[in-house]
């Protein structure tokens, strides 16, 4: 059923703590890293269509160009993670995106901007999976959908302050205090991560060594299906500051802002719903909203439309990420969370860079309106293969099922 149903209660258990001086570290570091990546999104579409004098295509290609390095580099950092730790790949990886934003205010071409994209790429999969897999180590079993829904809070927070942080400054018509500003966003992440104990799970001298692979098989399918979701993100963030502007509205904070307090009050009023209903239905319902979203924007081209459209997006939005990581952790042992996640993000590295890409070469050629069209009919994929998941494990209870009972010995 596509519509949320309470799963069946099991056995009554005390809930061990969630909310540690750990955890609110790493949540607060993410708040503070996503308010230097959220600055940016407002920030390098205007910079790269303004001084650089490049068309929507480019600001795909800008937008976009981290995500390449980013996957290429993320099943790596994912490994790493598991064998020297999170606290590392959160400094370093914050780190160097403070050193990309700031090495911006030194250029006035296109192609250096690419190659300092590329670099923000890699330290944005390390912070990224260094912090996730913090997160899941702190998460006692049964909530680990709560934790990454706070996770996650933090990290949309940063995007809800980021843009209105970013588009205020450029207000003033001064991008490298906006640049500026993202860089110290990111510093305040790196100096917090500073202050963070490594969280890997203790390893077991008994149990056999684990296997280090690069792409962890548990995070391919969720990833598939998160990146049929981000495609979507990922055109809306790329379209939409330059597409409000041409509704006739004075900027696009407003709906940035509107959008991520429908984030933020999900992800913390419904921040047990992927635990409560099952990863499978809340999936379905996430997928169907994120699809519906995208053709109210592309149908109704008015500012009312944008709004609307943009609402019944950050609702799906709210519910995929943390439901389909649950889903892929779900699947793995500890030790191995760290490939997990890598791999599993990977896939909204991928999906963020091919979209802002596509929606910015579709938007130049058959306008905004074929862009989010295009992105609802991707989402409506990821739902169907969420049919898939949940058919494929009926068909896999029912197997064993059968075995159960045809191994059942007779009584006489």
């Amino acid at each position: 059923m596509l519509f949320l149903r309470r799963n069946s209660p099991s056995q009554a258990r005390p809930e061990e703590r969630l909310i540690t001086t750990t955890f609110i570290l790493v949540t607060a570091a993410t708040f503070a890293y996503f308010i230097s990546i959220g600055a940016l999104i407002p920030t390098i579409p205007r910079f790269v269509e303004g001084p650089l004098a490049k068309g929507e295509a480019g600001v795909g290609l800008a937008v976009g160009a981290f995500s390449v390095s980013a996957v290429l580099i993320r099943p790596f950092i994912g490994r790493l993670g598991d064998t020297r730790g999170r606290r590392i790949l959160m400094i370093s990886g914050s780190a160097l995106v403070a050193a990309s934003v700031l090495g911006i205010l030194l250029i006035d071409t296109f192609v250096p901007l690419i190659l300092l994209r590329l670099t923000t790429g890699v330290g944005e999969a390390a912070f990224y999976v260094g912090a996730a897999s913090a997160i899941n180590d702190l998460a006692p079993e049964g909530r680990r959908g709560e934790a990454l829904s706070f996770f996650s809070l933090a990290l949309y927070g940063g995007l809800a302050v980021g843009p209105v942080l970013g588009e205020t400054v450029l207000g003033t018509g001064n991008f490298e205090l906006a640049f500026l500003v993202a860089a110290i966003a990111t510093l305040t992440a790196t100096f917090i991560a500073l202050s963070i104990p490594d969280t890997r799970p203790e390893i077991d001298d008994d149990e056999p060594p684990v296997r280090r692979r690069l792409v962890h098989p548990a995070g391919v399918l969720p990833g598939t299906i998160l990146a049929t979701s981000i495609w979507g993100l990922a055109g809306f963030n790329t379209l939409i500051p330059l597409y409000a502007l041409q509704l006739g509205m004075s900027g696009s904070k407003t709906v940035f802002f509107s959008y991520s307090v429908i984030i933020l009050l999900f992800r913390s009023l419904g921040a047990r719903i992927p635990d409560r209903f099952g990863t499978r239905r809340v999936g379905r319902t996430a997928l169907t909203f994120s699809a519906a979203g995208l053709v109210v924007m592309g149908l109704w081209t008015e500012p009312v439309g944008l709004f609307a459209g943009a609402a019944i997006l950050a609702i799906g939005q709210a519910l995929a990420f943390p439901t389909l990581m649950a889903l892929a952790l779900s699947a793995a042992p500890p030790r191995e969370r760290g490939a997990v996640v890598g791999t599993f993000t990977a896939f909204f590295d991928l999906a963020f860079g091919l979209g802002a890409l596509s929606t910015g070469w579709v938007a130049e050629n058959a306008g905004y309106r074929g862009a989010f069209l295009i992105c609802a009919a991707v989402a409506a994929i990821g739902l169907g293969l969420m049919f898939f998941i949940a058919r494929r494990d009926d068909l896999k209870t029912r197997r064993a099922q059968r075995v159960e009972e045809y191994q059942e010995p007779s009584s006489y």
